[in-house]
């Protein structure tokens, strides 16, 4: 498996032990949907929350939420729009990122972003 792979893995694991640690409760993960994939689905109070989880290993002049471009949005969210279909849940989503950067020992910091697709149009 590439390095890179190996770390998207490991900035996925601790996203979901950090979403753990503040009582989400995580449904799936990596789920897919045609080309789509859903990095975290969990569960937080009555709320549907899926998580974009965006990591770079090194610093670089563009924010890892900055990647998550219009047309991945969309993606998301088709992906999203079946899992609930496929899974029968009737709830409200919410659509977090959570970005894995080193700080300047190169120690890996997490930050959780909420609704970050809430200003998103679809259109």
């Amino acid at each position: 498996m590439a390095e890179h792979n190996d770390f998207g893995n490991l900035a996925e694991d601790l996203a979901v032990e950090y979403l753990e640690k503040k009582n989400y409760r995580i449904i799936a993960r990596n789920f897919r949907y045609q080309k789509a994939e859903i990095d975290i689905v969990a569960e937080f109070d009555a709320l549907i929350v899926v998580t974009e989880v965006k990591a770079r290993s090194y610093n670089t002049l563009i924010e890892p939420q900055e990647a998550v471009t219009k047309k991945k949005i969309k993606s998301i969210v088709m992906c999203t729009d079946f899992f609930m279909q496929d899974k029968t849940i009737d709830k409200e989503v919410r659509f977090d990122i959570i970005t894995v950067l080193p700080d300047e020992k190169g120690v890996l910091q997490l930050t959780h972003i909420e609704d970050a697709f809430q200003s998103f149009d679809a259109n």
